[in-house]
């Protein structure tokens, strides 16, 4: 390939509701769709979608993989819209794909760079967008973006640039402070209090996706005493109903050829083109972080858990989150919800660049590690025992359902939590 265009540009598309044909701007319509082009050819490198700014600026993270469509950009959109809602945090939603058309824009460093400065032009002119890491890009892309805008805009206090930057250039590390599994780790121990029978210390559990949140949350609740039985990344699936042990897969997760390196006993290995198979295994908490929509009419009938937590976003749909909870009597715990840890800190961050009192108001005397983990920890907690009672309220709901309710009440009021 020739490796990358001369410059990126976002052009809009026709904002067509696919979900529902006859949406209203009340039942939240997509606001802005645009697709991320190569001027000379018209090739497309990606796509954005700005779902919704009732709260504030978009925020959602950029996404760099192989495949990414149009849709799947919108419903993740649509999920940070309810995600920064329902944490009471003052943006709205939205997301970017990038395509990964070569291995080579993540191998060669430079190569990369000069792909992130080409988008970083590209969404300049997007004051609605606040963009942060997502899978296939981490802190040092949003910190290009920051220095691009920053040179733009001729100063570094802006409200431009994105936010989950490295700490030491004033940022709040996402992945490096493990963020999205504090919120899950809250999450579980919010529905332990919830559920008198389950207790967290006896569980056995399974991570599909052993990544930047699969491992972290692994590792914390196996530090708590629970059992990891199965853990995947791209490579393989390793499953070992006497436990795995967490540490070890971290420590060889970044290596060539990922978990295939764990050296400790397992019962069965899953090859690359039967990954799925481990989601069917019996667990206590089944934790997918990896792609969209891991559960499936194909596989619905075989999970074999009592709690789904929730560690990627839409790996489920509502109906199946319906037919898990109304048939097989397996509670799936929303997105929006669960895994809100890393909006949250994104959200400290950029108050952090551009609020001169923030830091003075909220007394971050303890350092703003402690500050980011307090407020996910009471945020997600709140939210999880709040959905989770409502739900009870009303036999025929599922978590989601309740979700749903009390982020679009949020919407409305506007309320903030920081």
């Amino acid at each position: 390939m020739s490796e990358l265009p001369k410059s990126l540009q976002a052009v809009s598309l026709p904002n067509i509701e696919q979900d529902d044909r006859f949406a209203t701007i009340s039942n939240l319509v997509n606001t802005i769709s645009m697709k991320i082009i190569d001027p000379d050819n018209e090739s497309i490198w990606g796509y954005i979608s700005i779902d919704n700014t009732d709260r504030g600026p978009g925020l959602g993270g950029i996404r760099m993989v192989q495949e990414v469509s149009l849709n799947e950009i919108r419903r993740l959109a649509r999920v940070m819209t309810l995600k920064n809602s329902v944490a009471c945090l003052p943006y709205g939603g939205a997301k970017a794909g990038i395509i990964l058309k070569s291995h080579k824009l993540v191998e060669n460093t430079s190569l990369r760079e000069e792909l992130m400065e080409k988008f970083a032009d590209c969404i300049f002119d997007l004051p609605a967008y606040c963009p942060a890491p997502d899978m296939g890009t981490d802190e040092i892309d949003i910190q290009i973006i920051h220095n691009n805008h920053s040179q733009k805009l001729g100063t570094e206090k802006h409200s431009l640039g994105g936010a989950g930057r490295p700490s030491k250039n004033g940022g709040i590390p996402i992945d490096d402070w493990e963020l999205t599994a504090c919120g899950l780790f809250s999450a579980a121990k919010a529905i332990e209090s919830m559920d008198e029978s389950l207790d967290l210390s006896k569980s056995k559990f399974i991570v599909q996706g052993f990544g930047n949140v699969g491992a972290p949350i692994a590792m914390k609740l196996q530090k708590l005493g629970a059992i990891l039985v199965g853990a995947s990344d791209i490579h393989v699936a390793l499953w070992n109903p006497n436990g795995l042990d967490a540490y070890t897969l971290n420590k060889v997760r970044n290596q060539p050829n990922g978990l295939l390196n764990y050296p400790l006993k397992v019962s069965k290995r899953f090859d690359s083109d039967q990954l799925d198979w481990l989601l069917e295994a019996p667990c206590d908490i089944l934790i997918p972080s990896a792609r969209p929509d891991a559960i499936t009419s194909k596989n619905v009938d075989r999970i074999q858990c009592r709690y789904i937590l929730q560690g990627a976003n839409t790996p489920s749909s509502k109906s199946i989150e319906y037919y898990l909870y109304h048939r097989r009597k397996i509670l799936s715990l929303t997105d929006f919800i669960v895994n809100a840890g890393g909006v949250i800190g994104c959200a400290v961050e950029r108050n952090l660049i551009v609020n001169d009192s923030f830091v003075k108001k909220n007394s971050l005397k303890d350092g703003v590690r402690t500050y980011v983990e307090n407020l996910i920890h009471n945020t997600i907690s709140k939210n999880v025992c709040d959905v989770y009672t409502r739900m009870k309220k009303n036999g025929d709901n599922i978590f989601r359902d309740a979700a749903w309710e009390l982020a679009l009440e949020r919407l409305k009021t506007r309320e903030v939590w920081l």
